[in-house]
C-alpha cells in the first residue's frame, strides 16, 4: 500500500471521513434520546405550560367591551378624561347597546363593567332597553334622561378603562388596588381590600403546617433511618398507608373526629384535660390538624432519604471523643440532614399554599386560603379574569420565595 506524503495512508476514494461518521452517529443518538423524552415533553406542554400560559393571558385579556361596543371604544380614544366626552360618544354608546341588545350580547359588557363599578350592569341593561330614545334628540340630554349616571365622569372613565384589548384591572384588584377617575393607581377602600390579607393568611397557614410537619416528621424519619430493616419497613408502610385513601375521605374523617361529640373531644374530657367539648372544627385548629396529617408523609420521605445516607460511625466517633449527645447531634448529624429538611419543607410548603378541599371542609369563613377564592371566581361567578389574576399573584409570590430559598441555599452551600 502506498503511503502519502507525511506518512498517512490514503483515504478511500469517495468514502466519508471519520469525523463525518462520528457526527452522524451523534445526531442519531440525540434523535433517539429526544424521541424517548418527546412524550414527556408533550405531556408537560399540554398539561402544564399551556394552562399556565392561558391563565397568564386571561389575567390581562379584556375583550368584552371592545368586541361588543366598538363605536364607543373608537369615540373614547380622543377623550382626555376631563369633563364629559363629546356628543358622538353618547351616540356611539346608544347605538352599540341597541345593537348588542338586538343580537343578545349585551350581558358580556354589562358583566365586565359591573366588576369595576357596582351597579353598572343595571345601567347598561336599562340603557339598552331605552336606546331608541336617543335618536333625533340631544344625545347627551337623552342619555342622562335615561340614567343620570351618564352625566358622571366616573361612568365614562370606567368605559375607557375597559376598552381593551389588554387591561391591568384584574391584577390590580388582586393586589387590592384600582385606577381612579384620573387613571392613577390607588389602594382599594377597606371594605373591598381582602386579597392581600387572604394571601398573608395563606402563607401563614402554609408556613405553620410546614413547621408542624417538620417537628412531627423528623423523629419518625430518624427512627426509620436508624432502626433495623424489619422495623423501618413497618414504619414505611405506616407512612405510605394514607396514600391508599382518598384525600376527600381523609379530610371527612377529621370532620367526624374533631366535632363536638367526636372522638378527640370525648378523649380530652375523659382524660380531664377539658371540662366540656371545645370547638375543634370549622376554625383554624381543624385546618392545621387536617393539613398537617395530609402533608406529613411529604416531609417524612425526603428526610428519610437524606438520613439514610448518613453513616452512623460519625456519631460514634464524636461520642468516643467526649462530645455530649446533644452537641454531637447539633454539630454533626443535623447539618447532614439539611438537604432533606430543605427539600421536605419546600415540598410541603408549595403543596400547602395551593390547598383547597381541606380548608374548605374543615375551616371556617375566616380560614379560607387563596385557592378558595380562585375556585369561587372560576366556578361560581365565572370571572375568569379575576381567578387568573389571583392565580398569577400566587404563582409570582411562590416563585419569588423559591428564588429567595435558592439564593439562601446556594449561599449556605458555598459557606459550607
Amino acid at each position: 500500500m502506498s503511503i502519502e506524503r507525511g506518512g498517512h495512508p490514503p483515504r478511500p476514494a469517495g468514502g466519508p471521513s471519520l469525523k463525518r461518521r462520528l457526527a452522524r452517529a451523534n445526531r442519531m443518538h440525540r434523535l433517539a434520546a429526544f424521541s424517548l423524552v418527546a412524550p414527556l415533553l408533550l405531556f408537560v406542554l399540554v398539561t402544564f405550560v399551556l394552562p399556565i400560559g392561558g391563565m397568564l393571558w386571561r389575567s390581562v385579556d379584556d375583550p368584552e367591551v371592545a368586541g361588543t361596543m366598538p363605536r364607543t371604544v373608537a369615540a373614547l380614544k380622543s377623550w382626555d378624561g376631563e369633563g364629559l366626552p363629546a356628543d358622538d360618544a353618547f351616540l356611539a354608546v346608544a347605538a352599540d347597546l341597541a345593537a348588542a341588545r338586538a343580537n343578545g350580547t349585551i350581558s358580556a359588557p354589562a358583566r365586565r363593567l359591573n366588576y369595576d363599578v357596582t351597579g353598572f350592569r343595571t345601567l347598561i341593561m336599562n340603557t339598552g332597553r331605552n336606546a331608541a330614545e336617543v335618536d333625533g334628540a340631544d344625545p347627551k340630554a337623552a342619555m342622562i334622561g335615561i340614567d343620570p349616571r351618564w352625566g358622571e365622569r366616573e361612568t365614562w372613565a370606567a368605559l375607557k378603562r375597559a376598552s381593551g384589548p389588554l387591561t391591568d384591572f384584574y391584577l390590580l384588584a388582586a393586589l387590592d388596588m384600582h385606577r381612579d377617575v384620573s387613571g392613577a393607581i390607588v389602594h382599594s377602600p377597606d371594605d373591598r381590600a381582602i386579597y392581600l390579607n387572604v394571601l398573608a393568611r395563606t402563607f401563614r397557614i402554609s408556613l405553620t403546617v410546614t413547621l408542624l410537619c417538620l417537628v412531627l416528621g423528623f423523629p419518625v424519619a430518624y427512627l426509620m433511618a436508624t432502626r433495623p430493616p424489619e422495623v423501618a419497613n413497618l414504619l414505611m408502610i405506616l407512612v405510605l398507608l394514607p396514600f391508599w385513601t382518598s384525600l376527600l375521605v381523609r379530610t371527612a374523617a377529621w370532620v367526624v373526629l374533631l366535632q363536638n361529640e367526636g372522638l378527640v373531644n370525648r378523649l380530652l374530657v375523659w382524660l380531664g384535660v377539658i371540662d366540656a367539648p371545645i370547638r375543634l372544627i370549622y376554625n383554624s385548629i381543624g385546618v392545621h390538624v387536617a393539613m398537617t396529617h395530609v402533608l406529613l408523609p411529604f416531609m417524612i420521605l425526603p428526610l428519610y432519604s437524606s438520613m439514610k445516607t448518613i453513616k452512623p460511625h460519625a456519631m460514634r466517633a464524636a461520642a468516643s471523643l467526649g462530645a455530649p449527645p446533644i452537641f454531637a447531634f447539633r454539630r454533626i448529624y443535623l447539618p447532614q440532614c439539611l438537604p432533606g429538611i430543605a427539600a421536605g419543607c419546600l415540598l410541603v410548603f408549595i403543596l400547602a399554599i395551593g390547598y383547597y378541599i381541606t380548608p374548605a371542609l374543615v375551616g371556617g369563613a375566616s380560614d379560607q386560603m387563596l385557592s378558595y377564592f380562585i375556585a369561587f371566581y372560576t366556578t361560581d361567578s365565572v370571572n375568569w379574569g379575576m381567578a387568573s389574576a389571583l392565580g398569577m399573584v400566587l404563582l409570582a409570590t411562590t416563585l419569588l420565595l423559591y428564588g429567595v430559598y435558592s439564593r439562601l441555599a446556594g449561599d449556605g452551600i458555598r459557606m459550607g
